[in-house]
């Protein structure tokens, strides 16, 4: 969950290395430091805190005339954030440093080993194992002494390492955690995502697991880590630009998501459906039709928000197909033995197509030969690199931590995806499939619609509310996980205590919190639960708890029962309802977040990639 930035090239390299990690900033940090080739010698900054502490360290030396050097933001996972644990590390010699994203599973044998060896320490990190090994085999050869370490290594790194006795390169290297190159006119970059390069190139490459290169002016050169076998790589062009990855006028990139998901969501469709016809197309999930028409169920493996998109997807599939849908927490699913064949379909979903414990969840589903479809919103990421089909959500970079238009095109993605398997076994004819597409298509221009609207009462109902401690949500149907993930949004931004909860479950213990001073969020679409939803709302009014009800425009019963309502146009197809109900939850917990002061685009303690299991 750190940031990598790496530069070799005729540019001064620390405003490199800064740039980018300001774009990196969005995964989440606690230290932040750099490293830099001069006069012979390796240039060491490094503190604790945000990039403005390091910013401050580095007034007089940015027009340092090296052109190579490395950059990390870290997030804790071996030793506090301090300035000696923070990135990036170096050998006994100060000739060797080292940045580095993972996890070394072995390190404390490799660490008690290369002590006794005479190697001297000076943090608590697992990284700076990897300095002190490549300093042990260093014969000359960097890429070399790179790769007998890293043979030594038991776990997941994606790392860049700088050697003063070859002034002229890096060489990178990666397992199971994300690395990409840049390459430019006489100047290559390393990078752990994309949005690090863009201010300077949009034509990358992307390391494949157990894969080596060395970056030079000259470009990079790509090779096996375990027998050096050449790798033959062709340039992938990123579509997104620099201003992409800038927050356009709003004051937080969450906001700027939020009003992004119209043109997310109708991204996410383009070209996938036919609505006279009623056909969805997806050749890219590579599923041969013979195979659909013999699956027994399906198993939707993800994390966090991404889970509460495959929730909702539960509902959808399981109506239009009659086939079981299990939904598994891919941080619970990859210890057990789950029953998988050929005949279970394993979607993952992932925005970052990175996340570990999902990655994990689809290498397992593959051992067990079931045909695995990857939902991801990030090109040449590792889950689609690894799926055996790849749907892409098509939703743009997303800087928050708080994920929103991830969430509304996965929801977009999976909606296809359920039409699609309809479509193949014959489940849903052509006129209903016409129907719900026809549906689908009309949802990003009612979203444009109402955002202003929305937002503007929810800065009102924040302005009521941001001082509360806990909040509670309900909802009933499709409307349970979008409670689910109505709470997880205020709680990860705001720092409020906020629990969802399947609104017939509150007798079975919420109920007990009820009070005059907690408010208790309600989805209240007028589906077929709606008179059910109504009951509950009744049962929280006796108690005297604060009533905020999401439901259709006009609804007068709502408005009789609830303290205070956000009105929801009603949609061509109630399946539709978590799109509309999603956005107004997300504007909710973001002014109310912004109302309490809160860092919305890194809430603490959050990470945007959760690359770490």
């Amino acid at each position: 969950m750190c940031g990598i930035v790496g530069y070799v090239g005729g540019r001064r390299v620390l405003p490199v290395l800064m740039e980018g990690l300001r774009r990196l900033e969005y995964r989440g940090y606690d230290s932040a430091g750099v490293a830099w080739l001069e006069d012979g010698r390796i240039e060491l900054v490094r503190c604790p805190g945000k990039l403005t502490g390091l910013d401050g360290l580095l007034d007089g030396r940015r027009d340092a005339a090296s052109g190579i050097g490395l950059g990390h933001t870290r997030w804790a996972t071996h030793g506090a954030p301090t300035e000696a644990n923070a990135h990036p590390h170096t050998d006994c010699t100060g000739s060797v440093v080292v940045v580095h994203n993972g996890i070394i599973e072995n390190y404390y044998s490799l660490r008690q080993d290369l002590a006794a060896e005479g190697h001297r320490f000076r943090s608590e990190t697992d990284t700076e194992v990897l300095a002190h090994l490549v300093e042990k085999y260093l014969d000359g050869d960097l890429l070399a002494a790179v790769r007998r370490a890293l043979a030594d290594v038991e776990g997941a790194f994606a790392l860049g390492v700088l050697w003063t006795g070859a002034p002229d390169r890096i060489v990178a290297a990666r397992r199971q955690s994300p690395l990409v190159l840049g390459l430019g006119t006489d100047e290559a970059f390393l990078a752990s995502d994309i949005p690090a390069l863009l201010p300077f190139t949009r034509d990358v490459l992307f390391l494949d697991d157990g894969e080596t290169a060395v970056l030079t002016r000259e470009g990079a050169a790509v090779c096996r880590l375990d027998d050096g076998r050449p790798v033959e790589k062709a340039a992938t062009a990123i579509s997104w630009d620099a201003a992409m990855a800038e927050k356009g006028g709003f004051r937080h990139f969450m906001l700027k998501e939020i009003h992004e998901q119209p043109q997310a969501v109708l991204n996410t469709i383009r070209g996938r459906v036919v609505p006279e016809t009623g056909e969805v197309r997806l050749p890219e999930l590579g599923l041969d039709e013979a195979a659909v028409r013999a699956l027994r169920r399906l198993s939707i493996i993800a994390c966090g928000t991404s889970w509460h998109a495959g929730l909702v997807a539960k509902y959808w599939i399981e109506e239009w197909t009659g086939l079981p849908v299990e939904v598994e927490l891919a941080s619970e699913f990859r210890y057990r033995r789950p029953l998988l064949d050929g005949q279970v379909l394993a979607v993952a979903v992932s925005q970052s197509g990175e996340t570990a414990d999902t990655l994990a969840g689809l290498r397992m589903a593959k051992e067990r030969g079931a045909p695995v479809v990857g939902i991801c919103n990030v090109v040449g990421s590792t889950v689609t690199r690894e799926a055996h089909g790849t749907l892409y959500t098509h939703a743009g970079p997303e800087i928050g931590v708080a994920s929103t238009k991830a969430f509304t095109s996965q929801l977009a993605a999976l909606y296809l995806l359920g039409l699609y398997l309809a479509q193949v076994r014959g489940d849903l004819d052509a006129a209903a499939r016409r129907e719900k597409i026809r549906a689908l298509v009309a949802v990003p221009g009612i979203l444009e619609g109402r955002l202003g609207a929305w937002q503007a009462r929810c800065r009102e109902l924040a302005d009521r509310f941001y001082g509360c401690r806990d909040f509670l949500y309900l909802g009933r149907h499709l409307g349970f996980p979008l409670a689910l993930e109505g709470a997880l949004k205020l709680k990860e931004i705001s720092y409020i205590h906020a629990e969802g909860y399947a609104a017939g479950e509150m007798k079975h213990g919420p109920i007990a919190l009820i009070d005059r001073e907690m408010p208790v969020t309600v989805v209240a679409p007028r589906d077929h639960v709606y008179e059910k939803v109504l009951s509950n709302m009744e049962e929280v009014r006796s108690r005297r708890g604060i009533l905020i009800a999401l439901g259709e425009e006009g609804d007068e019963a709502l408005r009789q029962t609830a303290d205070h309502v956000v009105e929801v146009p009603r949609p061509p197809d109630p399946a539709l309802n978590p799109f509309l109900y999603a956005v107004p939850l997300q504007l909710l917990a973001y002014e109310i977040a912004v109302a309490r002061g809160c860092d919305v685009d890194q809430p603490r303690n959050l990470a945007k990639s959760v690359t770490v299991e």
